[in-house]
């Protein structure tokens, strides 16, 4: 090749240019994604600052609920005691669950205790209403209490001078506690909670005891006498689980040891936890600290004893005789 860019023979070479791109072209406009995700960041954290500023306390307690379930439970479908450390499902030919766990596989996921406090809520002002719609019921309303404890829904049936729920120094049930107790059957079917149930009685002797017959034995006798009432009316006697006499041990909050309102039938609505307790062989407490009937607040708020009897809603008082 020669100087001047052309070849042997005369030809000149040509060489083309081509610019990329063109004038109007700029720097990438990657800067303008990352500023609109970060933008939409600030503005769900600003929403979410928002709504936990104006949340109650009860549903902050319910968020924290949601979020203290660990992620292997979650996935897992349920708190097992067999379940493995690691998030990711396995340890058996199954991949889904584990060894062990094949005949539980149809057990539903356990609920998460704020669910489990609306389903309790829900039972309460069902029975509520069947009692009030229920003119043979209404007379007896002012007898019941319910109570929200950490074991669950306490449901009591308590004595008046008046209108007592047992024949005097006797297990047998009177007309009007068959009553309440086939009205409540329908709506603890609807449950899958377990339940327990106790007998307790006033501190006055029994007077027609024979044989060392006394108030252990009449409290014992009054709460199975329940629950064949219950087994009778269509309860599942599968969901019982324990049946208590206490005898005058516990005396009902506010009231004095020889009050009538002692002489009363507990029915008690478990969570999944305390059926758990008490299949295990743990006791449960029983003493009465318990939340006010109406507002159902979450449960393990400690309640003063002084305050207790203040707790109960007009609605529901306890008429006490003298």
């Amino acid at each position: 090749m020669k100087e001047g860019g052309h070849k042997e023979g005369g030809h000149p070479r040509i060489i083309i240019r081509r610019k990329s791109g063109g004038h109007g072209s700029h720097h990438g406009g990657a800067w303008k994604i990352a500023l609109a995700d970060f933008m939409t960041t600030l503005m769900a954290l600003f929403l979410v600052l928002w709504v936990i500023a104006t949340a109650t306390p009860e549903q902050l307690r319910g968020l924290a609920d949601y979020f203290s379930t660990p992620l292997a439970q979650a996935v897992a479908g349920g708190d097992r005691d067999t379940a493995s450390d690691s998030a990711i499902p396995g340890g058996g030919p199954d991949h889904v669950y584990n060894e062990g766990e094949r005949a539980n596989i149809h057990l539903q996921p356990q609920p998460r205790p704020s669910e489990q406090r609306r389903r309790l809520r829900h039972l309460r002002d069902n029975i509520m209403a069947a009692v009030q719609a229920n003119k043979q019921l209404r007379d007896v309303r002012d007898q019941l209490r319910f109570e929200m404890t950490p074991e669950g829904l306490r449901i009591q049936m308590v004595d008046s001078d008046r209108r007592p729920m047992f024949e005097l120094g006797s297990d047998k049930l009177e007309p009007y506690m068959r009553d309440l107790l086939r009205a409540m059957v329908p709506f603890l079917n609807e449950l899958p909670n377990q339940l327990s149930i106790y007998g307790y009685t006033d501190n006055r002797p029994f007077q027609n005891g024979n044989n060392g017959y006394g108030n252990w034995e009449l409290s014992a006798a009054r709460a199975n006498a329940s629950r064949r009432e219950l087994v009778a009316d269509g309860l599942d006697g599968g969901k019982l689980l324990t049946v208590t006499g206490v005898a005058d041990r516990i005396p009902l909050a506010g009231a004095k040891p020889s009050d009538p309102a002692n002489r009363r039938i507990e029915l008690l609505v478990l969570t999944t936890k305390a059926a758990q307790r008490i299949t295990d062989g743990a006791p449960l407490p029983l003493q009465q600290d318990g939340q006010a009937d109406d507002e159902l607040p979450d449960v393990g708020d400690p309640v003063p004893a002084a305050n207790r009897a203040a707790l109960v809603a007009p609605a529901l008082k306890l008429k006490q005789g003298k």
